[in-house]
């Protein structure tokens, strides 16, 4: 019975110490289990603790038994160091911005893929912002990348702003900057793009090799930095393989802000080219979005695809790979493209850090036509859309 009690009485005491424990911890402001918390557990002096925790050098003075105990309450009570802390000491925040013109369109998110991957080995934080095709959030947000002191900006860039006057108080402040999807090098800007010149161009030719000769093309908005060099390419492919472009079979995306314009101006495109009753058998997308909007269009209106029309694409991103139908499309290697960016800011801050001068770098990635199943061999001239977009049966 007396031994009883006294295990209950034990017991009864640990429960005490874990409950005044909680309540100390629990008692944080911030809510974060602190050096000092730590301390307190132990019952050694927070400066001790702090060698131990940071594996300083001291801490080799630190007898191993105190070092052990340190770190295993550490790991109970579920400390990390605070990094906010560090960076303040240090004068560095370890984040690179990167701010997204809108993640909703699917050519972003591998982009910020390769981003990530390519700042975690550095241990780089970024920080991930969504403009939402939307001036006044692009502006806030780079007024709040200079307040948090960001080390670097990545900014996949776009038609709808004008990011040279937007991007000169960064630049004033020494923080590097690389462009994703625009060349400004002229500004000493970083720059990685396509070769959007050679990329229409071998999407037109690729549809020249299949006997395509009357092609209908979708541009892109005329405010898109990508529209004109891609328009370019495919009308020097197209002079090369003596193919005269119907002018009236040439069409012009809006200059909408929604992503998914471009699937609805296919869609609507679609409908336009059939009921012109001009003869095509092939269409030229401006991109892979702009693509499954004409697939669309033209299954809808009873055609197959590519049996009686083929659709090319631009971008390779994921839809394009997992439609049915899959798109022919060129593809851009955008996750690598990321990793470049990543690797370019990481290498530009740590030359700042060492009082360098760091190279601006342009890299114009070579496009890659990748077949699939929306492009074949051209149609009889006794079937396809000329046919039905004159009232035929399907």
């Amino acid at each position: 019975m007396h031994a009883a009690m006294l295990w209950q009485n034990d017991a009864s005491r640990d429960a005490r110490t874990k409950g005044a424990r909680r309540k100390r911890v629990g008692q944080r402001k911030t809510g974060h289990v602190t050096l000092l918390d730590v301390a307190r557990e132990c019952g050694y002096s927070v400066s001790t603790v702090s060698i131990v925790l940071s594996e300083a050098p001291l801490s080799r003075n630190v007898a191993p038994a105190t070092r052990e105990r340190i770190r295993k309450m550490a790991r109970q009570l579920g400390y990390h160091p605070d990094a906010h802390a560090r960076s303040l000491r240090r004068r560095r925040s370890q984040t690179i911005a990167v701010l997204a013109y809108d993640l909703s369109d699917p050519f972003c998110i591998p982009i910020v893929r390769g981003i990530q991957a390519g700042l975690q080995p550095a241990d780089y934080l970024p920080l991930l912002m969504d403009a939402q095709t939307q001036r006044r959030l692009f502006d806030n947000y780079l007024k709040m990348i200079l307040e948090r002191r960001a080390e670097g900006v990545i900014v996949i860039a776009s038609w709808i702003f004008e990011e040279i006057n937007l991007l000169a108080d960064i630049e004033k402040n020494h923080v590097p900057i690389v462009i994703i999807g625009r060349d400004l090098t002229s500004r000493k800007f970083s720059s990685l793009l396509i070769d959007n010149e050679a990329g229409g161009a071998q999407a037109l030719r690729h549809l020249a090799d299949l006997g395509h000769r009357r092609i209908a093309v979708i541009r892109g908005p005329e405010e898109l930095f990508d529209s004109e060099p891609r328009w370019a390419g495919a009308q020097r492919a197209a002079e090369e393989a003596g193919i005269q472009i119907d002018r009236s079979l040439v069409y012009q995306l809006p200059n909408l802000t929604d992503p998914a314009s471009g699937f609805e101006g296919g869609l609507c495109f679609a409908k336009q080219m059939l009921a012109s009753g001009r003869p095509f058998s092939a269409v030229l997308a401006f991109d892979d979005l702009t693509a499954l909007g004409v697939v669309r269009g033209l299954t809808e209106a009873g055609l197959r695809i590519p049996e009686d029309c083929s659709v090319v694409g631009f971008d390779d991103v994921l839809p394009a790979i997992v439609s049915t139908p899959g798109i022919t499309t060129i593809r851009q290697p955008l996750r690598e493209m990321g990793l470049l960016a990543a690797q370019w800011a990481t290498q530009a801050i740590e030359a700042r850090e060492q009082g360098k001068k760091h190279p601006v770098h342009l890299y114009k990635a070579l496009p890659e036509l990748v077949v699939r199943a929306s492009t074949s061999r051209a149609p009889s001239a006794k079937r396809g859309p000329a046919k039905l977009a004159r009232g035929a049966p399907a």
